[in-house]
């Protein structure tokens, strides 16, 4: 029988409140600007970029809170100035925003599908801009409400912007030049769209809202660089967006407006988005290489739901299945992954930690609470308490989601990792904070996050319940969830077990912002922080004081690249314009 009581109650003394609020507040863990997802990330997919879906984001509209504002990014690390040809929306592409909302239907009730057509009103120049013409691209928005069985047109021939060539070819008001804009970001607004169903849409280029130091990351995991400056890999960069803002009561399952949720984290509110982009599977040119047709079934050539996923978390052996299967047909066979990660081996001295000198503040739990509770790879993390009646009333039992959260030994990130991408967390115990809990992890505690959609599927989750929190508030933080924890645990302003917001909520992983910083946040998920702001510490806890060097390691860990390389707009599509050709950065 194991005893999960400690000796000093976290939350009942006012003085150690106080005492930890400082030393966070010393240490800018509540005011550090910090800021990342998926380019490149499979083999097949990267040499098919205008079908390769970078990014999902997902939040409750910051100036529009009955709405919720979903982006799928295409075509990742594009050149500005990468004339004649410049990048664009591929034809004979479905590209497809997916949206689960009742976890005891069928996987996908929501499906927005966008096709684009490309006309060149002056093929006779080598110019993509001339005379006030150009290559015009338009798109056909197609919604089903029924997971795909039927579809209908919400948008004909909607626009999508040129590239953002240059001064000559966009501003001229001399149109012998080019187009006579006032300038690139009109063309943006002309193109904002009002679908026959209520939806706000937006495509075209836009700045690649990624940021991160990718040739850090994958030099080995030198982030932050133990030599020289990190820098942002995709700055200076654009993509393609697909931008909607869509109605709540449009995607909640019972078409509910958000003033009707029971609280801010009613269940009834959650949903599950992914993107993906599918092909013809055949394709067939003639001898001088033009394309004849392209026929065959749709094959899903791209996806990706939580950011990440296929680029740092799946082996490259298995990228481009990955990529093939849908949320709704996993192969269990890939949770290995996620329950032994191989992040995890570069934080743990035992293994390879020496080797990445960058992660040296990231370290795993390996015997929290001294009661051998150890989750580094290959260990049984949670899965020695399978069975005890201490797990009776939790999601861990086997009455309710054991068998999903524990599902057998040596799989010890089950219980944490696995379900930030698969399940979310549920307003449950034990997934509440520590406060309150009287130093028992498997006691009932402070609600932050209810975003549980348990069909074992890999996407970004969202609670629309959730208020937004704005951007310009002294306490938004791109740390998203891991902040509100923070907070919610050593702010006495939220020292009770109340379901209260606390800025961040809306924060990634419940759904994603384009100001979170996903890179940190999942290394530290690694790292074992949901752990322990569930009441699971840190090794180096001695019983009193859960704010030890481990956890203020790992809350301190940045990868070097804390902001975008422009800032994001007020309203939608909230992206901020492309770079120009003529710029450099």
């Amino acid at each position: 029988m194991f005893s999960l009581k400690l000796l000093q109650p976290l939350g009942s003394v006012k003085g150690m409140w106080l005492m930890i609020l400082g030393i966070a507040l010393s240490l800018g863990i509540f005011n550090t600007p910090i800021e990342a997802s998926s380019h490149r990330e499979a083999p097949l997919i990267s040499n098919d970029p205008l079908a390769d879906n970078t990014d999902v984001y997902a939040f409750v509209s910051p100036d529009d809170p009955n709405t919720v504002t979903i982006i799928a990014n295409y075509i990742p690390a594009e050149l500005p100035q990468g004339g004649p040809n410049y990048y664009s929306f591929g034809e004979n592409i479905r590209y497809e925003i997916h949206i689960d909302n009742d976890a005891s239907a069928a996987c996908e009730e929501i499906i927005y599908r966008f096709t684009f057509s490309k006309e060149n009103e002056d093929p006779t120049t080598f110019f993509n801009i001339r005379f006030g013409e150009n290559l015009k691209t338009t798109y056909t928005l197609q919604r089903s409400m029924d997971g795909g069985a039927s579809f209908t047109t919400i948008v004909e021939d909607g626009i999508v912007p040129p590239n953002n060539i240059g001064p000559r070819s966009i501003e001229s008001q001399n149109t012998v030049v080019g187009l006579g804009a006032d300038s690139y970001e009109d063309l943006m607004d002309a193109a904002i769209t009002s679908t026959s169903t209520g939806e706000t849409v937006f495509c075209g280029p836009v700045d690649d809202p990624f940021f991160v130091d990718l040739g850090g990351i994958f030099d080995l995991g030198d982030a932050p660089r133990q030599t020289g400056n990190s820098r942002d890999g995709l700055g200076g960069f654009n993509c393609h967006t697909i931008s909607l803002q869509i109605p709540i009561s449009t995607l909640q399952k019972d078409g509910k407006d958000v003033s009707q949720a029971a609280n801010i984290l009613d269940g009834d509110f959650v949903i599950g988005v992914w993107a993906s982009a599918s092909r013809p599977s055949v394709r067939t040119l003639n001898s001088s290489g033009d394309l004849i047709e392209d026929s065959g079934t749709w094959v899903q050539v791209s996806r990706l739901g939580m950011p990440l996923t296929n680029e740092a978390v799946i082996p490259i052996m298995s990228k481009d299945y990955w990529n093939s299967l849908s949320p709704c047909g996993e192969d269990a066979a890939l949770y290995e992954h996620f329950y032994n990660p191989e992040l995890a081996l570069y934080m743990d001295d035992d293994l390879f930690g020496g080797a990445v000198p960058a992660f040296a503040p990231l370290r795993i739990q390996k015997n929290s609470l001294g009661l051998g509770l150890d989750f580094t790879n290959g260990a049984d993390g949670a899965f020695i308490l399978k069975g005890s009646p201490a797990l009776d009333g939790t999601v861990l039992a086997e009455s309710s989601f054991g068998g999903l959260l524990l599902p057998k030994a040596g799989a010890p990130r089950s219980v944490d990792l696995w379900p930030i991408f698969y399940t979310g967390a549920p307003n449950a115990r034990p997934y509440q904070l520590a406060t309150g809990k009287n130093g028992d992890p498997l006691a009932a505690g402070k609600p932050f996050i209810n975003n549980f959609l348990p069909s074992a599927g890999d996407m970004l989750r969202l609670n629309m319940a959730v208020p937004a929190t704005p951007r310009d508030d002294d306490a938004f933080s791109s740390l998203g969830l891991v902040q509100a924890a923070v907070l919610g645990l050593l702010d006495p302003q939220f020292a009770n077990t109340d379901i209260e917001f606390i800025p961040n909520m809306d924060g990634f992983p419940n759904g994603r912002r384009l100001e979170d910083d996903v890179t940190r946040i999942e290394l530290q998920a690694v790292s074992g922080i949901v752990l322990a702001a569930i009441g699971l510490w840190y090794d180096d806890f001695d019983g009193t004081n859960p704010v030890t060097e481990d956890l203020l390691n790992v809350l301190g860990y940045t990868t070097g690249v804390e902001a975008n390389d422009k800032p994001f707009q007020e309203s939608f599509p909230y992206v901020a314009a492309p770079w120009r050709g003529t710029e450099g950065f």
